[in-house]
């Protein structure tokens, strides 16, 4: 018997997948996104140990509201149900940091790292937000550069753009986000 199960759903920017552990109460371990170089589907066959297709009423919600939120919809999303236990201390700390980012304001991995008493670690807190496991659960997205250029993501920079032009975010000439609200 699997000890981990996904379902894969498409979306305007390619399949999604969410993956859980088997269980009474399942826990959500990870959102993959395609990415411009590999699918979701790709990525989930590779996964070591790759989990077994499935159902589950947790799972099944939590794709459609991932789903909404993909076509623009104002979905809240909260941390109950994911497995952040398997995160680092450090990573942990930045996620819970950037999931009190509101759909209205950005984020700089500086700002981020001076909430979080490090100063010095904007760019520790950039590689933790790269391996976010839950991405848009925990919006990773609303992290941007100090000089307001979008960084990278998970899912490719134009899914990032696309996806702060959906909550109302704008960007001048040169790419860099205009009077975004910032948060921290």
């Amino acid at each position: 018997m699997p000890s981990c199960y996904y379902i894969l759903f498409e979306t305007r920017f390619g399949p999604v997948a969410v993956i859980w552990s088997n269980g009474e109460n399942p826990l959500i371990d990870r959102v993959v996104l395609s990415r411009p170089d590999m699918t979701a589907r790709q990525i989930v066959k590779i996964l070591d140990p790759a989990p077994a297709p499935g159902h589950c009423v947790a799972a099944d919600d939590l794709a459609g509201r991932i789903h909404d939120f993909l076509e623009g919809e104002p979905v809240d999303f909260n941390l109950h149900g994911i497995r952040l236990d398997r995160c680092p201390a450090f990573q942990k700390d930045v996620l819970h940091a950037e999931s009190r980012i509101p759909r209205s304001a950005v984020s700089t991995y500086h700002r981020i790292a001076c909430h979080l008493g490090k100063p010095g670690a904007s760019r520790a807190v950039g590689n933790a937000l790269a391996r976010n496991p839950f991405p848009l659960i925990i919006p990773c997205h609303r992290a941007v550069r100090s000089d307001l250029t979008p960084g990278g993501f998970q899912g490719g920079s134009g899914m990032k753009r696309e996806l702060l032009l959906m909550e109302g975010h704008r960007f001048d000439q040169s790419g860099r986000l205009t009077g975004p609200a910032l948060y921290y």
